[in-house]
């Protein structure tokens, strides 16, 4: 063999050798996948996945499905090359930089603590907005449930503490403590009042600057409501808060007589909050392509997120766009009586 051939050998073996380790290095991405698809009308195992006690409930038909993204990827167990090429093969899926699902800095553990507090406060909008929307009273109060470390707030507020007052004003809810603080400016001065062990205490925070610009004192609350009786939601293992809404439409269908859907097979996404406004989610190409794996034909979208809906909706599923609870419903009612005049993506 010539000194020119066992070189070209050489090399060949080389770059095959690299390309095999290429292959299965990790690389900073995670794939979105179809996650499974629940009706909220059904059960999960034994249980109703929606569970009333102390009022009367009517049966319900159809389905109302909740829909949900698989994430493959992340700080402890990263992509390797040869998945994120199958994931950019596949029309099913979508790769997108790690930092869209896991925020820098923030550990696996991390996220999925806080995707399981989205998703328990979720439940509790979500019940909140059904029984307002059917005339029943509610109360809430907003709760802190954790503090971000280094916030504005570490070291004068305690996990526990329920906030009364934000500049004078009544916090009834999340939304309202959001509102108050975002009308501020970084740097300035928030005055609050709160009730810590059965006490009121008046406190001040000097408000810091976000990442992406709103001005906030770092804490993470949680709506604590009073309701006339019980609503139990039995999911697990599923995070975030993007099933809201499919959480709000499955109470108020057992809560009333009639099936909402009219039999149909819908399912849908939305974050909600305690008044029933619909908020855009992550995800949506691969909750549409689950849900018509499951068998949707209607797909309740946030209107916020239509624009990427009505680009990547699947053949033989119809994209609903929806602002509110009150908007769903009346949509669904249209529905069930054959009028196909409703909004669209």
């Amino acid at each position: 063999m010539s000194r020119r051939t066992a070189s070209l050998s050489v090399a060949a073996i080389l770059i095959v050798v690299l390309a095999a380790l290429a292959t299965f290095l990790p690389v900073p991405y995670v794939l979105l996948s179809p996650g499974p698809s629940t009706n909220t009308l059904g059960s999960v195992g034994k249980q109703p996945l929606i569970r009333i006690l102390g009022h009367q409930t009517y049966p319900t038909t159809g389905h109302l499905n909740l829909t949900t993204v698989s994430v493959l990827g992340g700080p402890q167990q990263r992509m390797d090359l040869v998945s994120a090429i199958r994931g950019w093969i596949d029309k099913d899926t979508a790769v997108v930089p790690e930092e869209q699902v896991y925020p820098k800095g923030q550990t696996a553990d991390e996220a999925v603590k806080e995707g399981e507090a989205e998703m328990k406060q979720s439940q509790e909008d979500a019940t909140t907005a059904a029984l307002r929307q059917l005339g029943f009273r509610i109360t809430t109060s907003v709760v802190v449930d954790r503090l971000s470390k280094g916030s504005a707030a570490t070291g004068i507020l305690k996990p526990g503490d329920v906030v009364l007052e934000i500049d004078g004003q009544p916090v009834p809810g999340s939304v309202r403590l959001r509102q108050l603080i975002t009308a501020h400016k970084p740097g300035d001065t928030v005055r609050m009042v709160v009730l810590r062990a059965g006490k009121r205490l008046s406190l001040s925070m000097t408000t810091k600057k976000a990442a992406d610009g709103s001005t906030i004192i770092g804490v993470f609350s949680r709506d604590a409501a009073k309701y006339p009786f019980t609503v139990e939601v039995s999911l697990r293992q599923v995070g975030g808060p993007s099933a809201g809404l499919m959480f709000a439409l499955g109470i108020v269908d057992k809560l009333t007589p009639g099936a909402l859907t009219g039999g149909m097979f819908v399912a849908g996404t939305g974050t909600i909050d305690d008044q029933g406004q619909v908020g855009e989610i992550g995800g949506i190409p691969q909750k549409m392509r689950g849900a018509r794996h499951a068998g949707a034909t209607v797909f309740l979208a946030p209107a916020g997120n239509c624009a990427e809906a009505r680009a990547t909706v699947p053949k033989g599923l119809r994209l609903v766009k929806v602002s509110t609870l009150r908007e769903a419903m009346a949509d669904l009612d249209k529905l069930r009586a054959g009028d196909t005049n409703v909004p669209r993506c």
